[in-house]
This record gives structure tokens, C-alpha cells and sequence, in this order.
């Protein structure tokens, strides 16, 4: 259903709630009886010493086995009723760009600032970084209203060089983009798709080709090199900057604006409009000083960008988010300059999405029910997170402004215009002064301006504190979609990058914006729940690693933990495990996703639970007692064509050795040793259907894990490439294994 507003034919969005919302209600209510039926079966059938327990067979369980059950289903219960905060009420959000246009002149637009952030020349090639830079300067949207800055955490003079090479070729690209309408704006994306999909041989496509192809031998030629040629160095002042430059830690601040209109003859395009403002800038870092990472490189650029173009609406993206809609700004402004809600809206965030998703998702990237569901969820209650990159701001709400009723949407008042008051050379002095390492100094910068510090996870967290101070925002994605980037190619990096998550999730938990305590009375309920289901992440992987050990290893004595199939207990557990798989089954096919990708995504559900959500808790208390982190580095073992060929063919790529792994096969090859067993005793059992019905949650739980881990039984003993498991792995994976099953068969009574 549509939600009407009076004034719904001027509106310049419209907000629909999902179809189906009431039946989803009905069957999560069904659910929840049914898990509290789970948990009476555990509570009334606690066993002790000696007790007749099914089927006629004195056990001894142990009282804490059984208690340890009921107390990972009641966590699994707890977490599941925080989860449906984000389900009951999604909301889904339209655009109507032609009532903007009609309404805003061209010319009466507000300045948008971009910031792109980058911090490693190896990892985010230049060129890479360039083709994002040139398709955020080719909107559909009045380019001298543009400004893009590129934050370079690095220091890199070879992302400088290529960010020179792009400030020429957009002089003939963001002409040719608005002549052809070409989407997606990205270079490298646009002639990928044309070459593929169609045949276009005109004469402007060959020419805009060729000089596209000239500019990127010339940056991948001195990429490989590793220096920018001493000719091309003396062509441009800015280099200069560089001739004090110690080490990516130790330098002063590097800023060039090197596209402003206030030098017209260097900065329009060959029919002779104005460009977008560019500005490239390293920060000051220095090795006593904390630079706080992406967080403080958004900060220098909110405080630079406010001497040079000052826009009141800023996007951010990350280096490999390129553009891939033209009309994303239109979109964003139809929220933050609505008449009578726009006001209230402190961001828009749109979905984060990949161009290198193949059809079955191996690693789960698209994070399909967080992406699809549970953001629309949180939209209903005031706002989805901020996730720190393909987002659009209010610069007053991120720099720390508190929302109040007599706000004003003052977006079309003009910016101060600096380039009237000062020259570039003097923008560039007093710009550099708010990169320094000492200007946050005794301020309140990260800490109740711009992006928060101290958090792993700084995007959310930051968010968080926009919701606290009474904003809104807005979760909007739209037909086309809006940006695309690199997903991870490998399994380590997806789960070190859920660590990582996960970890930043436990800090907001623990600090004093906690959703669950300090957010009573800032933010809706609804809003508090969903906030505090992303913060338990990390603690669902004692829940999930007690469960995916213990069940099994009582198979191996015969002993079950679960009712048996003639029971009448054994419906409730029927009835959770079949309707949640059904309805998450259901979600990833309506969401556009397959059958395997479903699987796929399961796998990745239970390897983020058991190793990356383990080391994020372990962390998160080691430091609690001022310990060290675990040691995690993504260090590629194998060729990137190795790792690409196995990335297309839907091969899991391990390669590394990390701990991570080795609690992952650890528990592969236990369930599957415990599964071996059972199945023998049922082989030699005469009465063995008997035996099965009194098993049979625990066999087909065992079942399940081992099915879901031939990835890595694969990687274990089967293959052969650079991708397979390390050999240390195997061993030290197979003795814990093998002496777990061992030592509990030995503590028979």
C-alpha cells in the first residue's frame, strides 16, 4: 500500500510498505510458539543421573550438556525476536525526478561535494581509483555545481600522476557522456559492456576509446615502474610536494586543487564548459600521531572541502564504487529537498553492490537479507545505517549539528564562494593547515563532529549518532543501481572483513552510545532493537559453535539431546527448522537470488559464526584486559589469474593459513568423524530404525554440517591448485579433531 499524504502530488517521493506483511507477522508469531515450545521440552526435560530418558535406556548426560542446549536456544530465540525489528515493517522508497526538475532551475541547484577515499596504491590500483573519480564527475547534474576530492591515505605520487591523466581525459569524456548518454559513467565499465554487448564503431567511440587507452598504458606503465617518470614529473608544480615526502607515515599535507573555475582556461571541456572542481589531498601523518584511519581522512576532507567549495550536500564512496547511474544526485536531492519531510533527513544511503557477483554468490557478498530486507526494515523506524560509503549527507548533520523542529532545508542558499575572496594558491595554504595532525587537537572532532573515532566499524557508529541527535535518514535503492564495486575474491578476505564487522559491532555494544540503553528516548524502539541485532553479532558464535560441536560428539555415544520422531516434541523442533529454512529460502529467490546461492549464503552464516564472530568477541575482550588483537593479515599466497579463473568457476579459494581456518576444518572433519561413526553403529545396530528415530535431529544436524563443508573437505584432500588448504592446516585440523573424538569417547561412565 501507498502511505498518503496530504500533499502527495507534490511530494517528490512516495513510500510504499511491502506486500505481505501481515502474513510474514502470522507465520514469525507461529515461530516464536513454536520456540517457546522448544523451550519447554528443554526445561521440563532436563535429565539427571540414572533417570529413564527414551526409549527405555538409562543415560547420563550431564545436566550442563542439557542446560548448555536450552541456553543457545534461548540466545538463538533472543537474537531471532531482535532480527524481526528489521522484518515486521519494510518500506520501500520512489523517486519523481521530473517534479524536481520542474520545480528547481539548472542554475539554482546546491553544490554537491564528492570525497573518495583511497589509502593503498597496491591493493586499489590508480587506475582503478581514476575510472571511480571520472564517473562521479559525470553526472547528469550541472558540473560546475561538482566538486570531487580524492583523500590518498598513501601518499602516492602515482595516484596523483593518474588523477592528473584523468583531469585531460575528462575534458573529452564528460562531453562524450552527455552527447551519448552513457551510462555507466566509469571509462573502464562503459567500454567492458559496449565491447560485450554491442558493436559501436562510430567515429567519436573510436576517438574517446583511443585516448582512454593511451591514458592508461601511460598510468599502468608507471605503476609497474613504481615512480612517475622524471619528464612527466616536470610538467606539473604539484609534484614538488613530494620532495620533502619521508614515507606514507611521515610527510606534510599534499593538496593540489587541480580543476577550479577560478583558472577557466584549465578547466573546461573541449565544447567549453566548466568541470568539475578536483582536488587531491594526502593529509599530514606523522609516526606519533594517530591518524584514525578512513574516519580521520573523511574529517580532513569535511574541514578542506569547507574552504574550497563548501557544499551543504556531500556524497562519499570508497575508491572502487564507481558510478553506475547518472541521475544519483536528482535521486538523493528529491529526499533531502522534499518540502515537508526533507528537512528531517540527515542522509540517504544507497545499497552497496558489486560488479563481480557471479549468479551463486560463493562468498555471499551481496548480503542479500541485510541489503534487500532488514535495511527497508530500518528505514521504516527512522533510518537505515550509515556503511560508509555510497551514501549522501546533510554536511550540518555529519559535522555534528542537532536536529531541531525549526530546522531550516537551506539548500538552495549559495555556498560561500571562496575563489572570490582568495586565488588558489592561497586556498591551497589555508586548506593545508586543516589536514595537519595537530588541528583536531583538544577539539571535538571525532568525537561529536564528523566521523566518529574509535570504532572499527566508525561508518555505523558514526550513523548512530546522527539517529541519537534526533535526524532521520533515508534507504533508497533504486531500478538501476546506483554504484558498483569489488567484492572479495576470496574466502579469507570475506571473513577477515566480517571480523573486522563483527568487532566493531561489540564496541558500539560496550561504549556509551549504546543503542540498547543510551538510545532509550532518542530513537524508536523498533530502532533500538535492530541497532542491538547488529551489535550481537559477535556473540552469536558461542551459540552456533556449541551447537555445531556438541550434538555431534553425543552421536558418537549413542545419547541423544533431541526428541525422538515419535514424540510429540519433536514437532516444535520439525516446525523451526523447516519454516526458517523455508523462509530464507523463499527471501533469497523473491530477492533475485538461486537455490545455491541460498546454500552458499547458509555456508557463510555458519563459517562467520564459528571463526570470524569467535576472534571478534575473543578481541573485543582481550582488549577489555589491554591485550593484543589475533594476528590477521590477508597476504596473497597464489597468482591473481589463479585466484580469478577459481572466482569464475565458483571455486572457494583458501590458499592462506590462518586460524580462521583451522577452527573451520577443526569442526568439518569432527562432524564428519562423529557422522562416520553413528553410521557405523547404525550399520552393525540390529534394530537399527529404532536407533535413527531416537537420533534422527542429531544425525540429520551432523548430516547438515557435513554437507555444507565439502568446500573445505575438498580443500582438505581433494585438490590440488594453490587454492587448496595448507597441508598445516590438514594436520593440526585432523589431530584436534581426531583427539576431541577421542578423548570424549573416553569420559564414558
Amino acid at each position: 500500500m501507498v502511505v498518503k499524504r496530504s500533499d502527495d502530488e507534490e511530494s517528490l517521493f512516495e513510500t510504499t510498505k511491502s506486500r505481505g506483511s501481515f502474513l510474514y507477522r502470522v507465520f514469525s508469531v507461529s515461530l516464536f510458539v513454536a520456540m517457546c515450545f522448544v523451550y519447554a521440552y528443554r526445561l521440563t526435560q532436563i535429565p539427571t543421573g540414572g533417570e529413564d530418558h527414551g526409549g527405555g535406556e538409562d543415560y547420563y548426560y550431564g545436566t550442563w550438556t542439557w542446560l548448555g542446549l536450552l541456553a543457545a536456544e534461548l540466545w538463538f530465540g533472543l537474537y531471532w525476536v531482535l532480527a524481526q525489528a528489521f522484518r515486521w515493517n519494510l518500506v520501500f522508497r520512489k523517486t519523481f525526478k521530473n517534479r524536481f526538475s520542474q520545480r528547481y532551475e539548472e542554475s539554482k541547484l546546491p553544490e554537491v561535494d564528492i570525497f573518495v577515499c583511497t589509502a593503498d596504491p597496491e591493493v586499489e590500483p590508480p587506475i582503478m581509483v581514476i575510472n571511480t573519480v571520472l564517473s562521479h564527475m559525470a553526472y547528469d547534474y550541472p558540473s560546475e555545481k561538482l566538486s570531487v576530492y580524492l583523500s590518498d591515505d598513501a601518499a602516492s605520487d602515482l595516484t596523483f600522476y593518474a588523477l592528473l591523466e584523468a583531469s585531460l581525459f575528462a575534458k573529452h569524456w564528460l562531453p562524450f557522456c552527455k552527447k551519448f548518454n552513457v551510462q555507466p559513467t566509469s571509462p573502464a565499465a562503459y567500454f567492458n559492456n559496449i565491447l560485450l554487448h554491442h558493436n559501436h564503431a562510430t567515429k567519436e567511440f573510436a576517438n574517446i576509446k583511443k585516448l582512454y587507452d593511451e591514458m592508461k598504458k601511460r598510468i599502468e606503465d608507471a605503476t609497474k615502474l613504481g615512480r612517475v617518470a622524471s619528464e612527466e614529473r616536470s610538467k606539473h608544480r604539484g609534484f614538488s610536494q613530494w620532495d620533502s615526502y619521508s614515507s606514507r607515515r611521515d610527510h606534510d599535507t599534499i593538496l593540489q586543487i587541480i580543476l577550479h573555475k577560478k583558472e577557466p582556461h584549465n578547466s573546461k571541456d573541449e565544447d567549453g564548459n566548466y568541470l568539475p572542481t578536483l582536488v587531491y589531498l594526502a593529509r599530514e601523518k606523522r609516526p606519533q600521531h594517530h591518524h584514525n584511519f578512513k574516519a580521520g581522512a573523511m574529517n580532513s576532507l569535511l574541514r578542506v572541502s569547507s574552504v574550497i567549495s563548501n557544499a551543504k550536500i556531500i556524497l562519499n564512496v570508497d575508491c572502487d564504487m564507481y558510478s553506475n547511474s547518472s541521475e544519483s544526485v536528482r535521486d538523493a536531492l528529491c529526499f533531502l529537498m522534499d518540502e515537508e519531510k526533507g528537512h528531517e533527513i540527515a542522509f540517504v544511503q544507497f545499497p552497496q553492490t558489486f560488479e563481480n557477483i557471479l549468479k551463486h554468490d560463493i562468498y555471499s557478498s551481496t548480503l542479500l537479507s541485510i541489503v534487500d530486507v532488514e535495511m527497508h526494515g530500518a528505514d521504516h523506524y527512522g533510518g537505515p545505517f550509515y556503511i560508509g560509503t555510497c551514501c549522501f549527507h546533510r554536511r550540518d548533520a555529519l559535522s555534528g549539528m542537532k536536529f531541531s523542529v525549526g530546522y531550516k532545508n537551506e539548500l538552495l542558499k549559495s555556498e560561500r564562494d571562496n575563489s572570490i575572496e582568495e586565488n588558489l594558491h592561497e586556498l591551497e595554504v589555508k586548506s593545508k593547515a586543516l589536514a595537519s595532525c595537530n588541528y583536531e587537537k583538544n577539539t571535538l572532532w571525532g568525537k561529536e563532529m564528523g566521523v566518529r573515532y574509535g570504532c572499527l566499524v566508525e561508518d555505523v557508529m558514526t550513523g548512530l549518532c546522527i539517529h541519537l541527535q534526533g535526524w532521520k535518514s533515508v534507504y533508497y535503492s533504486p531500478p538501476r543501481k546506483a554504484f558498483y564495486g569489488v567484492a572479495p575474491t576470496t574466502l579469507l578476505q570475506a571473513l577477515v572483513q566480517h571480523k573486522r564487522w563483527a568487532e566493531g559491532q561489540v564496541q558500539i555494544l560496550l561504549s556509551e552510545h549504546c543503542p540498547a540503553l543510551y538510545g532509550h528516548g532518542r530513537i524508536s524502539l523498533g530502532h533500538q532493537l535492530g541497532y542491538s541485532y547488529c551489535n550481537c553479532w559477535a556473540l552469536t558464535s558461542l551459540s552456533k559453535l556449541y551447537y555445531s560441536i556438541i550434538p555431534s560428539l553425543y552421536l558418537l555415544r549413542g545419547i541423544p539431546l533431541f526428541p525422538k520422531m515419535s514424540s510429540i516434541w519433536f514437532i516444535p523442533f520439525a516446525y523451526v527448522i523447516v519454516g526458517e529454512s523455508a523462509r530464507s529460502l523463499l527471501e533469497f529467490v523473491l530477492f533475485g537470488s538461486t537455490i545455491q546461492g541460498w546454500w552458499n549464503d547458509l555456508r557463510m552464516v555458519l563459517y562467520k559464526g564459528t571463526s570470524s564472530y569467535l576472534f571478534a568477541l575473543i578481541d573485543s575482550i582481550s582488549k577489555l584486559f589491554g591485550l593484543p588483537d589475533s594476528p590477521f593479515t590477508v597476504t596473497a599466497k597464489v597468482m591473481e589469474e589463479d585466484v580469478s579463473e577459481r572466482y569464475e568457476k565458483q571455486v572457494m579459494e583458501f590458499g592462506a593459513a590462518s586460524p580462521l581456518f583451522t577452527v573451520l576444518a577443526t569442526i568439518a572433519l569432527l562432524n564428519l568423524f562423529c557422522l562416520l561413526g553413528i553410521l557405523k553403529e547404525l550399520a552393525l545396530c540390529e534394530d537399527w530404525f529404532e536407533t535413527y528415530k531416537k537420533m534422527s535431529l542429531q544425525i540429520l544436524l551432523c548430516g547438515f554440517l557435513v554437507l555444507i563443508n565439502i568446500p573445505i573437505y575438498q580443500g582438505l584432500f581433494l585438490r590440488k591448485d594453490k587454492g587448496r588448504l595448507p597441508s598445516s592446516i590438514a594436520i593440526k585440523s585432523t589431530v584436534l579433531a581426531l583427539s576431541t573424538c577421542i578423548l570424549f569417547n573416553m569420559l564414558k561412565d
